[in-house]
């Protein structure tokens, strides 16, 4: 059995896709570019939000100067604007009631910004008992470094042997290849089943029991 299971935020827990959409359209419309189609963003996230803005962008526009004023418009769409349209995907509730049910330890390791990570967590999850929820703050290397893995097990020690982590694309697979843990892959978020394919997935999955059987050592068919 795991006794601790590691969840990827957006694509992996919540759908935030057009919420993350919104927000960068409105900052793009702010400042004066041509906005995408909903369809193109799942292709643009996962590497934080200052990435976003950057491949957002049309190229010859980002310059550090301009990916500053995105971000602030932004941060101040988003953080009125966050859950909208947001919502857990189908089963993640149960999942996570069941999982800590049985004693396995959860914790949330995303890429988004950490104020953003703390109010998604809390709005549609205040009854889980998270064992840590980390975002980015500044200084802190995004996905796919591990920090935030060595970050989660230094303050709840974790034999890595007991770790799952659990993500939606290529970058969260090799966080945790690079973290030394063993990694599921979930094909109901962002990215394909070729890409976590691509990036040795130990495990990939398209429904929440097949999480809650590697968690519990159990042998399937995932």
């Amino acid at each position: 059995m795991k006794r601790l299971v590691i969840f990827d935020l957006d694509g992996t827990l919540l759908d935030t896709i057009g919420d993350l959409a919104n927000a960068t359209n409105h900052a793009l419309q702010a400042m004066g570019f041509k906005t995408h189609p909903l369809g193109v963003y799942p292709m643009l996230v996962g590497n934080g939000i200052t990435k976003l803005i950057e491949r957002a962008l049309p190229e010859e526009d980002r310059s550090e100067a301009t990916i500053e004023a995105m971000h602030r418009h932004f941060t101040e769409y988003y953080g009125e604007h966050c859950t909208d349209t947001t919502h857990p995907y189908p089963g993640i509730e149960q999942l996570l009631a069941e999982l800590t049910a049985e004693g396995i330890n959860v914790a949330v390791a995303s890429n988004k910004y950490q104020e953003a990570t703390s109010k998604l967590v809390a709005t549609f999850f205040p009854d889980v008992p998270w064992v840590a929820v980390e975002g980015h703050r500044e200084g802190m290397p995004t996905k796919p470094d591990p920090s935030i893995v060595f970050e989660i097990l230094s303050g709840h020690p974790t034999p890595k042997a007991e770790v799952l982590y659990v993500g939606d694309s290529g970058v969260d697979m090799d966080t945790a290849f690079r973290a030394c843990v063993e990694s599921c892959g979930v094909t109901w978020g962002f990215r394909s089943r070729e890409e976590l394919e691509r990036h040795h997935a130990d495990h990939i999955v398209s429904d929440t029991s097949a999480i809650m059987r590697i968690a519990s050592g159990t042998t399937g068919i995932y």
